[in-house]
């Protein structure tokens, strides 16, 4: 399939709705449909971009199967800042991730925008990744409803599972499985054709998340951001993992700093992946893992990264 902007079907009554180019906060998001309700799997990062796709939804899904349950994957707004579009809708999450969502609320980020000019290469990196998104006025809507490892939903007449993988990319992810279709919905597990980004980690959970998914042996694999995807981009993400770790570790090892070490990293088959400025937030994740401390707060990785893009 084309990586075109909105509905991909990818199974019968299961879509895939994508937004291209898959970088900073184009994130994409499922529907499930049944003829007694329908499952949408993640919000988008503002209200007006929610409003098309559940526009667009609306064509799809069953006269008596509106949109009824949400499950978002994780609390980064580009997957659940729509929420408020919802309605009555059941909003379902790990117990990790509506403990997260909280931390970060779309206020917060309008607060930021609207001070960027103030916060130096910070701020500048921040306008020029997150202005095409609106944030003001926009109502945080938290799940309703928490699991913590596994859950089984029923969607007309289809099983879907909820697969809880975090911490990894955030504290709380889950990654959503259609066994009989052969389809996961990976959230920001995977980020196919881009760097991913480790908030949360360790990054050895990262890993295991993908060994995790592949062990569901699916045929399609939807992810967060990026195309469509087959298991071989689980695979690669999981190589890019290895790779940084053990390239990371002599650079720790040898005293760099993690900019230094973002910078002196050969990745590759991987160097063309987009976004490559968040390799230094991967590397200062490795770090603390290596027992080197936190990462900096996330405006002064955000600095680092507008570093590493210049």
């Amino acid at each position: 399939m084309g990586y075109t902007k909105g509905l991909h079907e990818v199974a019968d009554g299961v879509w895939a709705y994508l937004q291209p180019d898959g970088g900073w906060g184009w994130s994409n998001a499922g529907l499930i449909t049944g003829e007694d309700g329908s499952l949408l799997v993640d919000t988008l990062f503002d209200l007006r971009l929610t409003a098309e796709m559940l526009e667009e939804m609306h064509t799809v899904t069953p006269p008596a199967g509106p949109i009824s349950t949400v499950v978002n994957t994780h609390a980064n707004g580009d997957h659940c800042y729509g929420n408020a579009l919802l309605g009555q809708a059941e909003i379902i999450a790990t117990a990790s991730c509506a403990e997260e969502m909280v931390q970060l609320p779309p206020a917060t980020m309008a607060a930021m925008m609207r001070s960027a000019d103030a916060l130096g290469a910070a701020g500048r990196f921040l306008q020029n990744i997150f202005s095409p998104f609106c944030f003001e006025d926009v109502p945080l809507a938290v799940p309703t409803r928490t699991f913590e490892k596994q859950i089984a939903l029923r969607v007309g007449n289809r099983t879907v599972s909820l697969l809880e993988v975090g911490p990894a990319h955030t504290a709380g992810d889950a990654v959503v499985h259609l066994a009989d279709e052969g389809i996961v919905f990976t959230g920001d597990i995977l980020f196919h054709g881009g760097h991913p980004i480790v908030w949360a980690g360790p990054v050895a959970n990262w890993i295991a998340a993908c060994e995790r998914v592949l062990d569901l042996r699916p045929t399609v694999v939807v992810p967060g951001h990026g195309p469509l995807a087959t298991p071989a981009a689980l695979m690669d993400l999981k190589g890019y993992f290895e790779l940084l770790t053990s390239e990371a570790r002599i650079r720790f090892d040898g005293g760099m700093t993690p900019l230094d070490a973002a910078r002196d990293i050969d990745l590759g088959r991987y160097a063309g992946w987009s976004e490559s400025e968040r390799v230094v937030a991967n590397v200062h994740a490795l770090y603390r893992d290596f027992g080197g401390g936190a990462p900096p707060d996330a405006l002064t990785l955000m600095g680092e990264m507008a570093a590493l893009a210049d």
